[in-house]
């Protein structure tokens, strides 16, 4: 087991990676369309553009709220994540009112932040979001299918006129298991490049884990011995342990991490090779299974399973699958991260809630205004993994996280510029 150092990624130095350029068949699944859900909230941004006060994170960029902002005339964007100076923006400097981008094209979604440095904080002023499945069929056959390309491409050229249209200072472009799993991935940044005008940086799962981490820290509670952080993606899982029994005083969370692990399984591969629509007792546990298998081969040592025995440890959950349970859970007519983002479930809870949605068939999930068709097929398999993460650890305690690594993209930039890097991470983890 290598023990990595969480520094500054492989890929290159924050901010300066994104650019503009020159067996047998598994049970049916429905055809999927892309949905365009351009709207703030399917973001998991209000439709105001905020997030939501709370704790405030380790770095001290805090996720303060605020109102949105009147879009700026449109500008030039040089490569490297750098607007041209000479156009700057009212407020543009380096003590003024930066703004800057993440974005983050999964297996399954595509989804943008822009936000404008506020001191130590950080205010959202659009937000973009599109369920397009990039990796479907990619844990079968190991390649990007044509129309997957075409629905990811679709929403990287609207994220690439909001990029335009807010005069971002500084951004960061990355994308996941999806691009890293397929054999033709190069072929379709090609595609990014020449049609969308984006160059895409493909991290690593290690980087994919630290950027959870950043953009959830605020969430873990500093009063019990950590967390156990896990993102259920749609090609891929990463947890990670966050050890505080020792601290003396204020800890960085991120610098608490002790192990971490990101698995080769997400809700879109689990669904590919199960089925989404139709999930019977005997199908969702071969799911957990699977999960629970490669779950094996991460060992973090005795130390967690005491701690969690403990109570102590909590679970802190960043995914479509966590925010569905919560919404759930709440009840929401519409779904409202307000009200989910930050909420506690006992563990009883959330087996209250998977037992829910299990006992949902497809039209239900389908009816559910907190699943919905784009997540009816996924979120059985998403619950599954859930599954096996607390037949593992059965932490008493879970919280919902409706953030993750656009936040903490969005945090590593802006405390680069204020020479706040984050170095000083390190945990010994498994890719």
């Amino acid at each position: 087991m290598g023990i990595p150092v969480f520094d500054q990624p492989a890929e290159g130095p924050a901010g300066t990676a994104g650019s503009w350029s020159g067996g047998s068949s598994p049970p049916p699944r429905e055809p999927f369309a892309a949905t365009d859900s351009d709207d703030a909230s399917s973001a998991g941004v209000d439709d105001d553009g905020r997030l939501p006060s709370g704790p405030r994170p380790w770095t001290g960029d805090a996720f303060a709220p605020a109102g949105a902002a009147a879009p700026p005339t449109a500008g030039d964007i040089a490569a490297h994540g750098h607007r041209h100076a000479e156009h700057p923006h009212p407020g543009s400097g380096e003590y003024g009112q930066r703004r800057y981008a993440a974005l983050d094209l999964g297996t399954n979604n595509c989804r943008l932040l822009i936000a404008e440095a506020r001191g130590r904080n950080f205010r959202v002023i659009d937000a973009f979001s599109r369920i397009v499945r990039l990796g479907e069929g990619v844990s079968l056959s190991g390649v990007l299918a044509d129309a997957a390309m075409d629905r990811a491409i679709d929403a990287l050229k609207v994220c690439r006129r909001k990029l335009t249209d807010r005069h971002v200072d500084r951004f960061r472009l990355i994308a996941t298991e999806a691009c890293r799993a397929a054999s033709n991935g190069d072929l379709f940044l090609q595609r990014v490049r020449q049609e969308a005008d984006l160059e895409l940086e493909v991290v690593s799962r290690e980087t994919e884990a630290r950027l959870a981490v950043v953009g959830c820290a605020s969430l873990v509670d500093r009063e019990g011995d950590g967390a156990i952080l896990f993102d259920i993606g749609g090609g891929s899982s990463e947890l990670v342990w966050l050890d505080l029994r020792r601290k003396n005083g204020p800890v960085a969370v991120a610098r608490a991490i002790r192990a971490w692990t990101s698995l080769p399984v997400g809700v879109v591969g689990l669904a590919d090779r199960h089925g989404g629509v139709a999930v019977t007792p005997d199908t969702f546990e071969r799911m957990v299974d699977e999960v629970s298998g490669l779950l094996a081969a991460f060992d973090p040592g005795h130390e967690l399973d005491a701690a969690v025995a403990s109570g102590r440890v909590h679970f802190l959950g960043t995914s479509g699958t966590v925010t569905t349970l919560a919404g759930v859970y709440l009840g929401l007519a519409r779904y409202d991260r307000r009200r989910v983002d930050g909420t506690w479930l006992d563990a009883a809870e959330v087996e209250g809630m998977i037992d829910r949605v299990r006992a949902m068939d497809y039209d239900e999930r389908v009816a559910s205004p907190c699943i919905g068709r784009d997540r009816a097929d996924l979120v059985i398999a998403g619950c599954a993994i859930l599954e096996a993460i607390r037949r593992r650890w059965p932490c008493r305690r879970l919280r919902v996280a409706d953030r993750g690594l656009r936040e903490g993209i969005l945090t590593e930039l802006i405390s680069a510029d204020r020479g706040h890097g984050q170095g000083g991470m390190s945990g010994a983890g498994r890719s």
